[in-house]
């Protein structure tokens, strides 16, 4: 019996030395890690469009359906996105929400991810509802967010590791995490180079060249 009170007090005097572990909130506030999952944030491409194209995957791998998506096309008047959709209603329940990340490794944009936004107190539920105008990262404002320490990173002798850095798919080896991650502006005009395909297109929008031959 005496012997446990020993061990009980080893353990004791072995810990007065040492500095508390808390922390006095709010006051002072705990540097967090790099892949710490808080609120999430809806990002854009350098040219301001939006990253999400409204394909209703992250809503679709939320084990705790807290995301509402309503998707809207896109038209030449009211470009929003690089895709023929954009999420016209982006709202996610933090109330259901268990940050587990799926909606952010779902996502093949990279649209979505999850950030260091911890303080998410209410005294309304309805208040945790974040809608798109919440969410959504604000113009002239263009990241990739937690994706650049949750992305597997590209090969090393991958050539193009992310292939909407040159418009072009060329069959490079890749991670799945990094494709969706470029900063391609989508609305350039991609034109092909190779001469002789465009010499025979030239003959047959000629109109009568084809029926020559």
């Amino acid at each position: 019996m005496s012997f446990d009170i020993i061990k009980g007090l080893a353990t004791t005097f072995k810990n007065m030395g040492k500095k508390p572990t808390t922390v006095s909130y709010p006051e002072e506030e705990r540097e967090l890690p790099p892949r710490f999952r808080g609120r999430h944030v809806l990002h854009r491409y350098e040219n301001g469009l939006e990253r999400c194209v409204g394909c209703y995957l992250c809503a679709g791998a939320c084990p705790a359906d807290a995301i509402y998506i309503e998707a809207e096309e896109n038209s030449e008047d009211n470009r929003v996105s690089p895709g023929e959709r954009y999420a016209r209603v982006f709202d996610v329940n933090l109330l259901r929400c268990i940050f587990c990340g799926y909606c952010q490794a779902a996502c093949p944009t990279g649209a979505i991810t999850l950030e260091h936004e911890y303080k998410l107190a209410s005294y309304y539920p309805e208040d945790m509802v974040y809608h798109k105008e919440q969410l959504l990262e604000p113009k002239g404002q263009a990241t990739i967010g937690s994706n650049d320490v949750w992305a597997d990173p590209a090969p090393a002798n991958a050539v193009q590791p992310v292939p909407q850095a040159s418009n072009v798919f060329d069959g490079s080896e890749a991670s799945a995490a990094a494709v969706g991650l470029g900063n391609a502006r989508p609305e350039e005009e991609v034109l092909l180079t190779n001469e002789e395909q465009d010499e025979d297109r030239r003959k047959f929008e000629g109109g009568k060249d084809w029926q020559k031959r």
